[in-house]
């Protein structure tokens, strides 16, 4: 193979391995958030039982009991951890797009690293607004 051939197969290969990379991320947020939904369903499933009774958790594939405030907040730290790495994977994601783009040859995307706005700046703009 001649080295411009060589070059362009070099090229698409880190074509291809970057949008796996992205297929890859994409689907973990996916897994990680039906994961996080089945916790919100447990969480509201806990909101029906008495405060003091035991509760059924599955563990692989076995059941325990464990009391409902225990079970709450194992589930609720469970939450946080999912929150924080579905947050790293999207800004990981970002990052990533940028580079497939690049690699394309397509112009880097346009308001896609918007952050909303925080509570101090929200308030000074309805403060302006009202005067």
């Amino acid at each position: 193979m001649d080295e411009s051939a060589q070059r362009v197969l070099e090229h698409l290969t880190e074509v291809e391995v970057a949008a796996e990379d992205i297929l890859t991320d994409k689907q973990q947020i996916v897994d990680l958030d039906v994961r996080r939904n089945r916790n919100r369903e447990a969480l509201s499933a806990l909101r029906n039982n008495s405060p003091n009774d035991n509760v059924k958790v599955c563990f692989g594939n076995m059941f325990i009991k464990f009391p409902q405030e225990s079970t709450r907040s194992m589930i609720l730290k469970d939450q946080e951890q999912l929150d924080k790495e579905i947050t790293d994977l999207r800004t990981r994601l970002k990052a990533k797009v940028n580079r497939l783009n690049e690699l394309q040859g397509k112009p880097e995307l346009r308001g896609y690293n918007l952050a909303p706005l925080s509570s101090d700046e929200v308030k000074a703009i309805n403060s302006l607004l009202k005067k």
